[in-house]
């Protein structure tokens, strides 16, 4: 089974004693692929997850600002963004987007930098990664008039909205990332969307250290979880889990263009 995880922070201190055995836990689970996740501490380590992606040739990295360190943005964390994106192990810009329900920054504040991002990463042509809790309506209309006209697309990671609010993030180009919340027994409104969905605007992910699916809830998540996800989307959608690996595998490298193994010339011939 071939999985990805498309999103995990595994540059966090939750895995500062064990990061080389859990990304080889990972890799005995199948995970071919990991995106790390470069929001890090805040706007003081924006380079968080490029190191990662340095010494293992199956991780990519992002770059970003969360939400919740939006008032903690001067000129000059922008300023180090735009060089860190043309880091060639850089395949997206994000986390990044809004956040009602911690409001940790305020909203006007959130929503500033969202765009201000938005505007770096079209300029250096990177698809981005969405973080939206309690405000889908400011996030999709920012989206619509900000983000459609680049045709970049992105991710709507750890998704927690509604389908209708998925299906506006499809039709703005946006994949829709389902965490290891949506193995939760009162989750059954996010295996509704995954199940609505197209499959092929479908990818999962971890969220590591958070979230970790039902078996291993309580306990710290990490990438080799990402099965679980998979095998709870493959129930509803009455699909094996090799399948759903497979397809957001696809949908992953389709959306960053990244390489996919070359058919035989006998294989080919047999098309």
């Amino acid at each position: 089974m071939e999985l990805i995880d498309s999103h995990a922070h595994i540059d966090f201190p939750q895995f500062a004693e064990d990061r080389e055995a859990m990304l080889e836990r990972a890799r005995v689970a199948g995970v071919t692929t990991l995106l790390a996740i470069g929001t890090g501490p805040g706007p003081e380590k924006l380079d968080s997850a490029i190191p990662f992606a340095e010494q293992h040739d199956w991780i990519y990295a992002t770059i970003g600002i969360h939400p919740h360190e939006a008032k903690e943005v001067r000129p000059r964390h922008l300023e180090q963004l735009s060089k860190l994106a043309k880091h060639p192990k850089v395949i997206a810009w994000g986390e990044i987007g809004l956040d009602y329900f911690y409001d940790h920054s305020p909203r006007e504040t959130q929503q500033k930098v969202f765009q201000d991002q938005m505007e770096l990463a079209a300029q250096a042509k990177l698809p981005i990664v969405i973080h939206c809790r309690d405000a889908w309506t400011d996030c999709l209309n920012m989206l619509e008039e900000h983000w459609r006209p680049t045709g970049l697309g992105g991710i709507l990671h750890c998704f927690s909205g509604t389908l209708e609010d998925a299906r506006r993030g499809v039709n703005l180009g946006f994949l829709t990332s389902f965490a290891g919340n949506s193995t939760y027994t009162k989750a059954q409104n996010l295996r509704d969307v995954s199940k609505a969905l197209p499959l092929q605007k479908l990818l999962i992910e971890t969220d590591s250290p958070y979230l970790a699916p039902r078996p291993y809830r309580g306990k710290r998540n990490e990438p080799a979880y990402v099965a679980e996800v998979a095998r709870t989307l493959a129930s509803v959608r009455n699909l094996s889990a090799d399948e759903i690996a497979a397809a957001t595998s696809e949908n992953f490298k389709r959306l960053f263009r990244l390489p996919r193994p070359q058919m035989s010339a006998n294989a080919e011939s047999r098309n």
